[in-house]
């Protein structure tokens, strides 16, 4: 009992190279990408009842359902009108998403340890060192104020679109529906339901 209660608090997950960690983010990425990324021309709409100004009782459920839905799409609008306000300058584009890059696969979707000449680097040490060179850029670059202008319009695009784009007819998948708890809302709604039948004696 003594020895399988060692080994089991000397277990550490197997390292895999630097490569090998990048190329499964990318994977990781991809996956997550294709998987909620709705039709570009479903989130413009095709009907003439797409849009239409919220009620009172739909204003507070259209927009969590909409970011919920296109949250994907959204990402990359907001992505898109900060990488447009940084056109005027090539080098401070090419540098930020070269950094964004990073984040996205040395932090965000990264599911394995990342290891350097031999040592791996902890992810709060990955963190800081994104942000830091993060800020640095910013500073040197001076481009701050174009990127807030450009990120607060995509967010605003966005926000006005969650809004008026009608929620009805758009519907999670299974593994979606799962994670946000509608599938587990329908089944207690089910169970209390049974509870709450009068017996047939």
């Amino acid at each position: 009992m003594q020895n399988h209660q060692s080994t089991a608090a000397t277990y550490t997950t197997i390292p895999i190279s630097a490569s090998d960690v990048i190329s499964r983010s990318i994977h990781n990425l991809t996956a997550t990408l294709f998987r909620h990324l709705r039709p570009w021309p479903q989130l413009l709409g095709s009907g003439s009842g797409s849009f239409s100004r919220p009620h009172s009782h739909t204003f507070v459920s259209r927009a969590p359902a909409n970011l919920r839905y296109f949250r994907a799409n959204y990402s990359i609008v907001v992505a898109a009108t900060s990488a447009l306000s940084l056109i005027g300058s090539p080098l401070s584009l090419l540098l930020f998403c070269g950094l964004f890059t990073l984040w996205l696969l040395l932090y965000f979707f990264r599911e394995d340890p990342l290891v350097l000449c031999g040592h791996c680097v902890s992810d709060r040490l990955v963190l800081f060192s994104l942000a830091f060179l993060s800020v640095s850029a910013v500073w040197v670059c001076g481009v701050l104020p174009n990127l807030a202008l450009g990120f607060g319009i995509g967010v605003l695009v966005c926000g006005v679109h969650a809004l008026l784009r009608n929620s009805d007819g758009l519907f999670l998948d299974e593994n979606d529906a799962v994670s946000t708890g509608l599938v587990h809302s329908v089944a207690a709604a089910g169970t209390t339901t049974t509870c709450a039948a009068p017996s047939p004696n």
